[in-house]
């Protein structure tokens, strides 16, 4: 895997130095953890790849997902081990204890990487496809076995620990028991000739890996032994006792048992490193390029970036160049070290309901201009580097070159003026620029005669609007302003300055020319208001005409500005109190509803006691009976009757078909179709249109129940069906029913076993009531078998009830003498 890959389609021209791209790398680069890291940013440039820039940002989205959850991953240690590892694979060859070290914290990490790739944080589980991507050739090589052989046998200082073999520990504790021995020996040497005076100094040295005592020179020859070298004054010889040279002889074999142990060891590590070279070098790339998107990640989220999207022919549907609330991101940096706050811009050409290709940006100096041209040159460079933005929102073309003439172009080399070096500039630029170019060109026209200047600068932007390049220029020149009013692939654009402060807002009005104010901030500033008054009448009319004109707009922008903000307010406090009304009018109507429907229902049961009374009060049973069913039948039919019109009453006063209100009155007279909400006239419910059978009978499901009603049932359509799933309208619904539970369910089917007759006679004539008020065509009663007694009880009693019209027993299979099927009169 190359480390450091090239980047695909780089552009061709890209205006870095104009456009600060090297000092924005630099900062990106300090992010990084590892030197690959560092390198492998200092080497990002824009592409106009789509499939990779896509992909670099993704891989980064996915690492900003991780630093926001609090994770991150330690890329410190990775570096390019190419070169070590060549060494190491060469036959017999051993590194050294240091490069085995540094190849051991980089193995660390690598497999670190491949060990978070297969069980990864929680915030990023499922969530890093490119990340999975990237790594996936790391993962079928486990670098577990390399780390258990290398890890404990290294000291931080480079020297091999006891620990890297039986062998080498035992050496050294011979090794240690040796110099304890020579030690002694000499010590009893040196105690013998200090008597005589014959030491020098009392102590123990080491000369050539053999261990001595400083002599005098003059008693050499008295103490028997070899010299091996004296001082530089030559007054001290250092002797090696005949009693130690046995010992140090030893010393010196055990020493080189210890070095050829240690080869041995960093030759068997060397193998073992080598081994894995090819999953330690794809590591270093993997992990360069994570190590590259885990700082353009916490970059992203210091500034709040946005991922950009681009507008990409011919599969965009909008070709924009939009950046909302954008911000220069070494200008935000450099502002927030002395606690300030950058002023976003909205630098925005839209393609809809027009194109616009040209942006002119006009103002007062220090305003802003070059800024916003800086801005977006820079987010434009960044967003197909693959890194993300700092704004709000940013949709950009895809461009394949960006032409920048912005600053002081003066060339002392080529012995240029400023005017002559523009000039040379933006005729290689209106040379190469294209439909896929992005051109900045700041204060076009100036550094020469203005009206010369100004005839130059309309026909070089004429020139780029007719090549369809996307183009931001800033200007002074009027006449620039003027060729902006009157093209229509041109948007004016304006800097702001408060002229009560003399200060400039750095905001960017978008549709507008700016006014340069350097008259009216020179008056505001003191100058002489006769060398001001002249320098007046120096201007054309015309020239004082446009700028009293702009001075005028922009201050009816400000003023319109603040009146939207005030209309703004107040149309939340007009919409907060209309819904409170709204809310208080909704539960009083309920209420009312409620109260009305309370006393209909009084009155219908004053008016069925007082008609029971009057049917007592006949002493021939046959025709008290007869009575009694008529009646029964009758009050039913006042009910479904008076419950209609007072429902449909409601339903037109909350609606205001009462008042002739054209909405409710045009949905009421609609015929159902099907998923309609309705309302019946026989039950006084709502229901939805299952079927339509035929143009006079509709199939209705009223809560879990479906039945045939005629068109003549339908007292309204309450809600139209709509491709999403049908809504109630709002309201009042009412029920008058007897029952308590105001569902739009009625179960069908009733169950009395273990009831004493009484009761259950009593329960059954309940349930025949509503289920007769709700229109039921019939009912199922369970009784059970048993003696008998319960089923005869229920059945003759249901015969004589006026709501009945037939009483029979159902098929053995659906319950047989255990239960009365019992139809309803209609």
């Amino acid at each position: 895997m190359d480390l450091l890959p090239p980047i695909p389609d780089a552009l061709i021209e890209t205006s870095a130095k104009a456009l600060q791209w090297a000092e924005l790398r630099e900062h990106l680069a300090s992010g990084a953890q590892s030197s690959l890291g560092r390198a492998r940013v200092q080497m990002l440039a824009p592409s106009h790849n789509a499939a990779w820039i896509e992909q670099q940002q993704q891989r980064t989205a996915e690492m900003r997902r991780l630093v926001v959850a609090g994770g991150g991953f330690d890329f410190r240690g990775i570096f390019d081990a190419a070169e070590l590892l060549a060494k190491a694979q060469i036959e017999g060859s051993a590194l050294e204890a240091t490069e085995l070290l540094a190849a051991l914290t980089h193995a660390e990490r690598v497999e670190a990487w491949r060990q978070t790739m297969l069980a990864p944080p929680a915030a990023v589980a499922n969530k890093w496809p490119g990340m999975e991507e990237l790594s996936a050739p790391l993962l079928p090589h486990d670098l577990g076995n390399l780390l258990r052989f290398l890890r404990g046998k290294i000291e931080a200082d480079g020297s091999l620990s006891d620990e890297a073999s039986p062998e080498l520990r035992r050496i050294r504790r011979a090794m240690e028991r040796q110099h304890r021995a020579i030690e002694d020996s000499l010590r009893r040497a040196l105690a013998k000739l200090s008597e005589g005076g014959s030491t020098q100094d009392a102590l123990i040295t080491v000369r050539g890996e053999r261990f001595v005592i400083p002599v005098k020179a003059e008693f050499k020859r008295k103490v028997g032994g070899v010299v091996h070298g004296s001082s530089s004054s030559g007054q001290t010889v250092f002797v090696e006792p005949l009693e130690t040279i046995e010992q140090n002889n030893e010393l010196v074999r055990l020493l080189d048992e210890e070095q050829a142990e240690i080869h041995r060891i960093l030759v068997a590590m060397t193998r073992a490193v080598a081994a894995q070279a090819e999953p330690l070098l794809l590591g270093a790339g993997i992990l360069a390029e994570a190590d590259t998107h885990q700082a353009l990640a916490r970059f992203a989220e210091d500034l709040a970036c946005v991922r950009p999207t681009f507008s990409i022919a011919p599969d965009a549907t909008l070709d924009d160049f939009d950046l909302q609330a954008a911000r220069h991101p070494l200008l935000e940096l450099h502002l927030r070290a002395h606690d300030a706050t950058i002023v976003p811009l909205t630098i925005s050409l839209p393609s809809y309901p027009e194109a616009k290709r040209q942006m002119i940006v006009s103002g007062p100096n220090t305003g802003g201009k070059t800024v916003a041209l800086k801005t977006s040159g820079l987010l434009a460079l960044m967003a197909q580097a693959g890194i993300p933005v700092p704004a709000e929102r940013a949709r950009l073309p895809l461009f394949t070159e960006i032409y920048a003439d912005i600053g002081d172009a003066q060339s002392i080399e080529q012995n240029l003026s400023t005017f002559s070096a523009h000039v040379v500039n933006v005729d290689r630029i209106a040379r190469a620029a294209g439909e896929s170019s992005l051109v900045l060109l700041d204060e076009l026209g100036s550094a020469t005669d203005p009206e010369e200047g100004a005839a130059l600068a309309v026909a070089v932007a004429e020139h780029f609007l007719r090549r369809r390049a996307w183009c931001l220029i800033t200007t002074h020149l009027t006449s620039l302003k003027v060729y902006a009013a009157k093209h229509d692939g041109v948007l004016n654009a304006a800097v702001g300055f408060d002229e009560a402060r003399l200060a400039p807002t750095y905001e960017l009005r978008l549709g507008v020319p700016g006014a340069s104010a350097g008259l009216n901030i020179a008056a505001r500033l003191g100058l002489d208001s006769a060398i001001v008054a002249n320098a007046r009448s120096q201007m054309s009319s015309q020239t004082a005409d446009i700028g009293r004109f702009l001075d005028e707009l922009h201050a009816q922008l400000s003023a319109a500005s603040t009146e939207r903000e005030t209309l703004a307010d107040g149309q939340k406090k007009l919409d907060a109190e209309r819904l409170k009304l709204a809310t208080e009018g909704r539960i009083e109507q309920k209420a009312r509803t409620r109260e009305l429907e309370s006393k209909l229902e009084t009155l219908i049961k004053d008016f069925e006691l007082q008609l029971r009374d009057t049917v007592r009060a006949i002493d021939d049973k046959t025709v008290a009976q007869k009575i009694a069913r008529d009646s029964a039948l009758r009050i039913a039919r006042l009910r479904r009757e008076f419950s209609e019109q007072f429902q449909s009453t409601v339903v037109a006063h909350t609606t205001g078909a009462d008042k002739s209100d054209a909405p409710a009155i045009s949905t009421r007279a609609r015929d159902p179709q099907v998923g309609d909400t309705v309302r019946l006239k026989s039950l006084a419910r709502e229901g939805r249109v299952a079927r339509i059978i035929d143009a006079k009978t509709f199939e209705v499901q009223v809560g879990a129940m479906k039945m045939r009603v005629p068109r003549n049932d339908i007292a309204e359509v309450v809600a139209i069906a709509t491709a999403a799933a049908p809504k109630k309208r709002g309201g009042v619904t009412v029920s008058t029913s007897n029952g308590s539970d105001d569902s739009d369910y009625m179960t069908s089917e009733i169950n009395v076993i273990g009831r004493t007759a009484d009761e259950a006679e009593s329960e059954v004539d309940r349930f025949v009531e509503r289920a007769f008020l709700a229109g039921l065509p019939s009912i199922r009663i369970v009784h059970g078998v048993g003696m008998g007694i319960l089923r005869r009880t229920l059945r003759d009693f249901l015969n004589k009830h006026p709501h009945v019209a037939t009483v029979s027993e159902p098929p053995y299979n659906e319950g047989g003498q255990g239960a009365t099927i019992v139809e309803l009169r209609q």
